[in-house]
């Protein structure tokens, strides 16, 4: 009998006299090491029978392929058990807490996908006539709904597909806006403290973008903003709560001061979990907000998503929003202004972000989460999101250097540095000692406002009892680095792989898979 023992060595059948070479598979237990799917299947074969193709003209001109693809061909039982192994191997919200700062990865209601998948919702097609959807288009309409009061805001654009999707819409917004008056404004401001995709979307858009400091307790300098605004400055684009995890309290006068120049406010709201029934960007003096259904109601994050970032608009951009969007009539039916309308309803429109109408199952799921909790049960999520933060801030205390503890109490997340640590011992050591606990690490080097940062940010998702035991595996984890544990150098030791060259992973990444020469014998 042939065993594997735990070093994963399998000797190879024989007797115990035989010197026959022992092979490496590399499991662990029934973690089960997994290799390409190109090294299991075949080229050229493949795990079905078809029938042969009929013979037709062909129509492709100098496209047409003259050698085989050279896909792997595999049964059916290899590529369930490829994919299912792989996803064995990969962290998710519904294995643990997922710690990471300002992206919000809460838990995924189980009656939000019952929702979504039910007929009507789940089958819809985008073509169909508008007289058959009416079920889907009074979901998109309640949803719009929800957005506008919650945000305290004139409109709502609900077809753009991500955040960064939404920066762009409501940044497009504001150009229609500026050149509908014929102003060539061409400067974005951005504080420090923003979300790095703000300059990026900003730049995009073809405007030019300025930093704008912080102060010393992580908010905007402003001071700062007033003296830079002028004639040239088209707005600022703000993100509150901020990536510090605080709230902006002088939003209002920010908002004041660039409309007095003649701009416009864009805000971030990825991190509107932190205020969502608590503040309403509308009374701070939003002009365009786009709002995260992945990170405040609950919608699939990231690889599970697609996600959504509708975007809340200021009754001086609402004319400019993109098509299509929903209208209910006096008589209860919903249509869809789009192109066709759009000349005599909606002239100053910015035109389409998208193909249709945004992300069905997105919003299915959005609004069962609302409607389930209610006004006041989404004040309380906030509370408690706020309330668990803080918790994660004040217990590692004396343990982590928290750079912004003195501004007061965080909001949906808290900020520590490496400072402390032993010497040559960083952020990356914490994360990848992190894994061997079990736990995906907290968002890293973010924001770069501080050295070394660690972005933690629980969600209101998560029970006392599992920030308590997060909390006592990141204090076992600081406390090895401070002491200068050189196994935490080479950590994790557990996960299905070994800590990889991250220099030589970003800087020569091997994307593409290619076939190994074959050895060939000398003449």
């Amino acid at each position: 009998m042939s065993s594997i023992n735990q070093s994963g060595w399998k000797p190879e059948m024989g007797s115990a006299s035989d010197s026959a070479p022992a092979t490496y598979t590399g499991n662990k237990a029934l973690m089960l090491e997994e290799a390409l799917i190109f090294e299991i299947g075949t080229p050229g074969t493949t795990g079905v029978d078809l029938a042969d193709a009929p013979q037709v003209a062909a129509r492709l001109g100098n496209l047409e392929r003259h050698r085989d693809i050279g896909l792997p061909g595999l049964s059916e039982p290899e590529t369930v058990r490829h994919y299912t192994r792989l996803s064995r191997q990969n962290y998710a919200i519904d294995l643990g807490f997922f710690p990471l700062g300002s992206c919000t990865m809460k838990h995924n209601p189980r009656l939000n996908e019952k929702v979504a998948r039910m007929a009507g919702f789940a089958d819809v097609h985008p073509l169909q006539p508008v007289e058959t959807v009416q079920g889907a288009l009074a979901v998109i309409n309640e949803l719009a709904v929800w957005l506008i009061q919650l945000t305290g805001m004139h409109g709502v654009a609900m077809t753009p597909k991500a955040g960064a999707h939404g920066e762009l819409c409501g940044i497009l917004c504001i150009k229609a806006a500026l050149a509908a008056r014929g102003d060539p404004r061409s400067i974005i401001l951005v504080p420090e403290s923003a979300h790095g995709t703000n300059p990026a979307t900003a730049a995009f858009a073809g405007f030019s973008v300025e930093n704008i400091p912080a102060t010393a307790e992580g908010r905007v300098d402003l001071a700062a903003l007033k003296a830079r605004l002028g004639p040239d400055v088209a707005g600022v684009m703000i993100t509150n709560p901020n990536t510090c995890g605080l709230f902006e309290r002088d939003m209002r006068a920010i908002s004041d001061a660039v409309h007095a120049a003649g701009g416009y406010v864009y805000c971030d709201g990825a991190n509107f979990n932190a205020i969502v029934g608590r503040v309403r960007p509308g009374d701070l003096g939003i002009d365009a907000m786009h709002i995260n259904l992945h990170k405040t109601f609950s919608t699939p994050h990231g690889g599970g998503g697609p996600g959504s970032g509708p975007v809340v608009l200021s009754k001086a951009l609402s004319p400019f929003g993109p098509l299509p969007f929903t209208e209910r009539h006096a008589d209860g039916h919903y249509t869809l202004v789009e192109e066709e309308t759009a000349g005599e309803r909606h002239p100053q429109s910015i035109g389409r972000m998208t193909a249709f109408h945004g992300q069905m199952g997105m919003f299915t799921r959005a609004l069962a989460y609302i409607m389930s909790h209610g006004a006041d049960g989404l004040r309380q999520v906030a509370e408690d999101a706020v309330l668990n933060a803080n918790y994660i801030l004040r217990s590692l205390e004396g343990v982590l250097e928290a750079p912004f503890a003195h501004s007061g109490p965080c909001m949906h997340e808290a900020l520590f540095s490496d400072n402390g640590l032993a010497e040559g011992f960083s952020t990356l050591d914490i994360a990848k000692g992190l894994i061997d606990e079990g736990y995906h690490p907290m968002t890293v080097y973010f924001p770069l406002v501080v050295h070394g940062a660690m972005l933690i940010e629980p969600t209101e998702t998560e029970s006392k009892a599992t920030l308590d035991q997060f909390i006592g595996a990141l204090r076992s984890v600081v406390e090895r680095a401070k002491v200068g544990d050189p196994s935490l150098k080479s950590a994790p030791h557990h996960a299905p792989r070994r800590r990889l060259d991250e220099t030589q992973a970003a800087r020569k990444p091997v994307l593409v898979w290619r076939e190994p020469e074959q050895a060939v014998a000398a003449e």
